[in-house]
């Protein structure tokens, strides 16, 4: 009796020791699959579209227990486009991203607290124009499997969020809301497993 109790008692822990003993794994953003957009209002007529072209990044994150280990993506920030040239380099300027003293804009990931097997809500902090101030998105994740061209572990996702840009110093054309302060962020990622 003794020993059927213990029996079953192990046996029951076993998942629970599975998940806790879960090693994390190492994501790297596929750059040809990463996109980086914002939104940001003109004068209330109508919302800007922009991406940032030149983004890199990884993470490492335990599927099991859902658990993110730690995670990094740094975006070039002249790598900016709208479509439109001379925007563009308005953009770059001290007006905005100042990108000449500010070249890069970083993202550290430091918690994923997940809502559901497929979402939850990604914080970190967020570093631009040498000012760093805290970010929350929202999370979705799309597809975990082997990807259809390469067969590579991939991981699919997508998330949404928004800063305020006079947080981190740009406070051109704010009066009247010639360019609107809030920042809609748009984030579409696959990251591929790492071997090893």
């Amino acid at each position: 009796m003794r020993f059927l109790s213990f029996f079953l008692t192990a046996l029951l822990a076993l998942p629970y020791a599975a998940t806790a003993s879960a090693a994390p794994e190492r994501f790297v953003l596929d750059p040809s699959h990463v996109s980086i957009g914002f939104l940001i209002g003109h004068a209330q007529f109508a919302q800007v579209l922009g991406q940032f072209t030149e983004v890199s990044g990884e993470f490492s994150y335990d599927s099991e227990t859902q658990t993110l280990h730690s995670g990094t993506v740094e975006v070039r920030a002249t790598s900016v486009f709208t479509g439109h040239q001379e925007r563009d380099n308005h953009v770059r300027d001290d007006d905005f991203l100042a990108t000449e003293d500010h070249p890069l804009i970083r993202f550290e990931a430091t918690d994923y607290s997940p809502t559901s097997k497929t979402q939850g809500v990604l914080s970190g902090e967020l570093s631009l124009r040498g000012k760093t101030r805290p970010l929350s998105l929202d999370l979705t994740l799309n597809r975990r499997g082997d990807h259809p061209i390469g067969g590579a572990d991939t991981l699919g996702g997508s998330a949404r969020g928004h800063i305020f840009r006079s947080e981190f110093g740009m406070e051109y054309a704010l009066e009247g809301e010639l360019v609107s302060d809030k920042v809609a962020l748009i984030i579409e990622f696959e990251a591929i497993r790492e071997e090893g």
